[in-house]
């Protein structure tokens, strides 16, 4: 994601406090401070579809590395995000990740559904950016044993 994508980010629908410009700069901070951020996501023909990766959130004093999607309205319920969340996933497992979160109001029904497709399970419920949110998250290294024979650790 670059200044190049501004237009399309400005078509989803983030934080009423936050322009498209400033999430593209938070980005490319996240990039440069962690190395890792959002992706942008397209469809096979090229068209916006949204943005989905890693970033970094603070959850009740502790940083934790948390998967996140946003999807154009338009293009919902069709797959995009499980997709790309799924792909997420396993990046930030191949990348040593121990423990990935996604934080969700309870009112988006859709990514709560998100969630637990790619394998998170709700953990807590926390004040987050003024309001509830759901903390749901998975222990991704210690799936790695799982079909073969051995007990997880």
């Amino acid at each position: 994601m670059t200044e190049a994508d501004l237009a399309d980010i400005a078509t989803l629908e983030i934080a009423s406090s936050r322009t498209a410009a400033w999430w593209i700069e938070w980005n490319l901070r996240n990039y440069s401070q962690h190395g890792f951020g959002l992706w942008v996501i397209e469809t096979h023909a090229g068209e916006f579809v949204g943005d989905c990766g890693l970033t970094m959130q603070e959850v009740e004093g502790e940083w934790q590395v948390e998967a996140g999607w946003h999807v154009r309205s338009a293009l919902r319920r069709q797959g995009y995000a499980a997709e790309a969340a799924a792909a997420v996933r396993t990046t930030a497992r191949e990348a040593g990740i121990e423990h990935l979160i996604a934080i969700i109001r309870p009112a988006n029904v859709a990514s709560q559904r998100v969630a637990t497709k790619i394998g998170l399970v709700l953990e807590r419920e926390v004040h987050k950016h003024g309001g509830p949110a759901m903390v749901f998250g998975a222990d991704l290294q210690s799936t790695r044993n799982i079909g073969r024979g051995r007990p997880n650790t």
